[in-house]
């Protein structure tokens, strides 16, 4: 039934994604579990098995396999990292019908993705922006996911990347830390206007990104599947009592509008932040003032009030993909597991 086709994988630190490719290159399925890595391996298997189950075992698929899970804290160093993501991987599929992406030096069996381990890490951005630059001219691609930004230019069918490693990356802003569900409120500013004066927040994580943009009407249904910060409600009541907390205050301290002032403040300054990353990379030569911002990931919805901002087109990640009813969405969540799918549909034999 699935002959040729390919489920490509993204082992993240916080949730596995993976998108079922068929053998005409279009997006079948597309699936995200909850996977908190940093408490162990245990929840990485049961990822995987929670993907095959809900796609089906067919073991004639191909997997193509991107990852960051590599930097979570359950591992010593990011080589240890790699490794152990593959050998995950390994026990639940056979070595041969896997193929780990590896950036330039693109898809390798596991055994030698070992020894280009510092081309694997973390280079599922890679994998988003190859397949973006493969179909349009020139442009910046954006993709807000719920713990981190990714910002990518390319031109002339070329990822234009100067930078590789994630250190590399956040000196030059192609990477911030900064995302619409996990993000803690004090990594976005440092205070906020209430009742007339400036209030330093705690720096407690008493509260996430996701809290203030469920409080703003903008976070989407299947966004926050991990806990929230007190292991609370994820209601409007719950993430304005989070929220309050960040400020030493009980959620009567004002009534439900006045939590959303101070929401909408603090969303403020994280759009800013991303507004003058674009400003700075679109202003390098070679990216004309015509060029879109390609939006992905689940905080996609920011891209398209940047694109605002700065009057620049928008294109929507899941546009680029032949999909299957109603995957649109899922497709533009989960850009690097349907592009590693798509890269390896096209260049594997």
């Amino acid at each position: 039934m699935r002959h040729d086709a390919i489920l490509g994988w993204d082992l993240g630190g916080a949730h596995t994604k993976a998108a079922l490719i068929d053998s005409r290159g279009c997006v079948e399925r597309v699936e995200q579990i909850p996977c908190p890595l940093w408490q162990g391996v245990q929840y990485l298997d049961s990822g995987i098995d929670s993907v095959v189950e809900r796609i089906g075992d067919n073991s004639d698929l191909k997997h193509a396999v991107t990852m960051t899970g590599e930097l979570v804290d359950l591992f010593p160093d990011r080589d240890t990292g790699v490794k152990t993501l593959i050998d995950t991987m390994g026990r639940h599929f056979s070595n041969a019908s896997l193929a780990i992406y590896a950036g330039p030096a693109g898809f390798l069996n596991p055994e030698n993705a070992l020894r280009h381990s510092p081309q694997v890490a973390s280079a599922n951005w890679l994998a988003s922006a190859s397949w973006v630059a493969g179909r349009l001219q020139a442009g910046l691609l954006v993709d807000v996911g719920s713990t981190t930004t990714d910002l990518i230019a390319f031109a002339d069918k070329q990822v234009l990347a100067c930078d590789y490693s994630d250190h590399q990356r956040l000196v030059s802003q192609a990477l911030i830390y900064t995302g619409v569900v996990r993000t803690p409120l004090m990594a976005i500013t440092g205070k906020v206007p209430f009742a007339g004066e400036w209030v330093y927040l705690m720096a407690e994580h008493f509260a996430t990104t996701a809290d203030i943009y469920r409080l703003n009407g903008d976070l989407p249904e299947t966004a926050d599947l991990l806990p929230s910060a007190d292991n609370g409600e994820k209601s409007i009541t719950g993430s304005a009592r989070r929220l309050a907390r960040m400020l030493g205050l009980d959620i009567d301290a004002t009534d439900l509008e006045g939590w959303r002032g101070v929401s909408r403040f603090i969303a403020e300054q994280q759009l800013r932040q991303l507004v003058d990353a674009c400003e700075r990379i679109l202003s390098r030569p070679g990216l004309p003032a015509s060029a879109p911002l390609v939006g992905a990931g689940v905080g996609r919805f920011l891209v398209e009030r940047i694109c605002h901002r700065l009057n620049r087109p928008y294109v929507g990640f899941e546009e680029l993909f032949t999909c299957a009813e109603r995957m649109e969405s899922k497709v533009a969540e989960c850009a690097p597991a349907v592009a590693v799918a798509s890269l390896a549909k096209d260049h594997l034999p």
